[in-house]
């Protein structure tokens, strides 16, 4: 008789199992038109990202970086394809519901800040608990200040540098708690020095509370910080 640590010979299980993935994109597909041409700018892109991990995606130009990085964040839908949300299909669920899990369980990071010039600093940082009807002050501050910020709160975006709005901006993204941070360019419009601070802020505070992170960047060496690094050419995921 087996013992009750015994299988049968034909039952193989694996040493460890496979990690869940918090998004994972199966075989996406987007396409513009321009006149009468048809531009492929996704062309069956597959993809896991795991919790807790950094993954950066790089590649010329045009090579869809950012329309992907939109398309997994529930900015823009694809044309075939899903994108499958801690195992649910955001496109398919109801639009309150891809709200509330962009707004709860997704931060993002622009290039350009999208800072709302009237407001301070910290009023910038709340917007996304705002429109969740919840009161994070206190949060807002403790991640500013973590950002080096704590002094600039009442300050509007017009009286701070780039790195400082950019600093905003990340502390915008996470004041929900969310799972997953999205970066589009997050350095772009800064020169080498202060683009590497940010990210090192960036990195540090996702590292910090666990989060994972998508990075869109053209710069290979900003991609090194990250877990793994993904090229796009033409629309494909290089191999």
């Amino acid at each position: 008789m087996d013992s009750p640590t015994q299988t049968a010979s034909n039952d193989i299980l694996p040493a460890t199992a496979a990690p869940k993935a918090l998004i994972r994109g199966v075989n996406l597909c987007r396409s513009f038109q321009m006149g009468d041409a048809t531009v492929e700018v996704l062309q069956d892109v597959s993809l896991d990202v795991g919790a807790g991990e950094k993954v950066f995606l790089c590649g010329a130009s045009g090579a869809g970086k950012t329309t992907l990085m939109y398309t997994l964040a529930g900015l823009e839908r694809p044309i075939s394809g899903e994108v499958l949300f801690d195992g649910e299909s955001l496109y398919r669920l109801p639009k309150n519901r891809q709200a509330a899990i962009r707004n709860r369980r997704m931060g993002y990071v622009f290039q350009n800040y999208f800072l709302m010039p009237e407001l301070t600093a910290l009023e910038n940082v709340l917007l996304p608990a705002f429109m969740g009807s919840a009161d994070r002050t206190a949060r807002g501050g403790e991640i500013l200040d973590h950002l080096g910020l704590g002094s600039r709160l009442s300050h509007r975006p017009s009286e701070l540098s780039g790195g400082e709005q950019q600093r905003v901006a990340i502390a915008r993204s996470l004041i929900n708690d969310p799972d997953i941070v999205f970066a589009d360019e997050p350095t772009g419009n800064l020169d080498s020095k202060t683009g590497a601070g940010v990210m090192d802020s960036l990195i540090g505070l996702v590292e910090e509370r666990k989060k994972s992170l998508i990075v869109v960047t053209h710069d290979t060496k900003l991609a090194r910080l990250g877990d793994r690094t993904l090229e796009l050419a033409d629309g494909r995921l290089a191999s």
